[in-house]
């Protein structure tokens, strides 16, 4: 994507209601003042919350909120030029149910209250195969630390991903740790059972791995 065209989508988050991006030094000094407010002042309801980390173009978290009107949605990244396309997405098509959040995702406990959030979604994040980047990882015992400050005590996780080393990680240390596994799938489009949610909405990418037969995994759980 050239310099121009980012420029471009950065220029139009700036105009959209659903875009929220402030400064890591305002979240850091928990000065953002939707935070504990989402409900309230961004939604102006009181439907549940649910995020998706890491949520690229947004197709995920448009896909959801097109299902599922009697939900919140805020799709989280810190790339706001691949976001804009959800968040335009939503804009064109009148989904006054899904935000857009641009921070990082080990800020976000500094983003919602205590208790605000019902629902995760993590969908194919990058599986930091090394060991040395173990600490990025987005289901680590530090990374489900936060998250757990920011869900309902019930609050479910949701982990779809197309790589086998990041489900067997998350899967062992769900395990190891003592946390609450719903439901673990390695292939949930060649086994039956899997909730309709993780196979009705499909990321372009997940579409191009389905044609080239690669499986995809998905773990719900609760975190302990």
């Amino acid at each position: 994507m050239g310099s121009k065209n980012k420029l471009k989508r950065f220029n139009e988050n700036a105009t959209f209601s659903n875009v929220v991006q402030p400064t890591r030094e305002e979240v850091v000094n928990e000065q953002l003042a939707l935070k504990g407010k989402w409900r309230a002042d961004f939604f102006k309801n009181n439907n549940p919350i649910v995020l998706e980390l890491g949520c690229g173009k947004g197709e995920y978290s448009v896909g959801l909120a097109e299902r599922y009107p009697n939900k919140n949605f805020i799709g989280v990244d810190i790339k706001g030029a691949r976001f804009w396309r959800g968040a335009k997405t939503a804009v064109e098509n009148g989904l006054q149910n899904v935000g857009f959040l641009r921070t990082q995702i080990e800020l976000i406990h500094h983003c919602f209250a205590e208790n605000e959030v019902d629902e995760i979604w993590i969908t194919f994040p990058d599986p930091q195969i090394k060991y040395k980047r173990t600490k990025h990882r987005m289901t680590n015992s530090e990374f489900l630390q936060r998250y757990k400050q920011i869900l309902k005590p019930e609050g479910l996780m949701h982990l779809k991903t197309d790589s086998e080393f990041m489900h067997g990680y998350t899967l062992g240390l769900l395990h190891g740790e003592g946390h609450e596994v719903i439901y673990a799938n390695h292939n949930i489009y060649k086994n039956e059972g899997a909730p309709n949610v993780v196979t009705a909405i499909q990321t372009f990418y997940e579409k191009q791995y389905l044609e080239i037969n690669k499986p995809i995994t998905y773990i719900q759980f609760k975190i302990k």
